[in-house]
C-alpha cells in the first residue's frame, strides 16, 4: 500500500529545506538531536524499503491558486486559505498498512510543530 504523508508546518518555525528550527527555543544539541532523529529515520524507512521518494515544498507566498469562477480562470498569489501552517512538503512510502504509516509519520520531529496527514494513494 502506497501512501503520502503530507507535512504541514508553520513556517516561522523552520528554514526549507532542512530541518533548522529557528525560533530560538532549541540549543544547538537539540536542533542536532532532532537532525539525527530525522536522519535515523530516514536511513530505516530506505533500508526496509518503504521509502519512496520526498520533496519539500517553496513558501505559500511562492505558490498561485488556481480556480474556475463563472468559467473564467481565475490565479491569485499564495495559499488557497490564510492558516499559521501551511503544506511544507510531502513523503511517499510503501508498506503493509495504515498503521505502519502512522507509526513512521509518528517519528518524524514535523509532529511537535505541526501535523502530518497520512492519506492512502489510489493505484489502479
Amino acid at each position: 500500500m502506497r501512501f503520502l504523508l503530507l507535512i504541514y508546518s508553520n513556517p516561522q518555525n523552520w528554514e526549507h529545506p532542512v530541518y533548522l528550527y529557528q525560533s530560538g527555543d532549541f540549543s544547538a544539541d537539540e536542533l542536532a538531536e532532532m537532525k539525527r532523529e530525522g536522519d535515523a529515520l530516514q536511513k530505516e524507512i530506505e533500508a526496509s524499503g518503504e521509502f519512496i521518494s520526498a520533496r519539500g515544498l517553496f513558501e505559500p507566498a511562492a505558490a498561485k491558486t488556481v480556480r474556475e469562477i463563472d468559467g473564467a480562470t481565475v490565479v491569485t498569489d499564495g495559499p488557497f486559505a490564510e492558516a499559521k501552517e501551511h503544506l511544507a512538503g510531502v513523503f511517499e512510502i510503501e508498506c503493509e498498512s495504515m498503521d505502519r504509516a502512522v507509526e513512521i509519520a509518528s517519528r518524524f520531529q514535523d509532529t511537535r510543530f505541526g501535523s502530518i496527514v497520512v492519506r492512502q494513494v489510489m493505484t489502479s
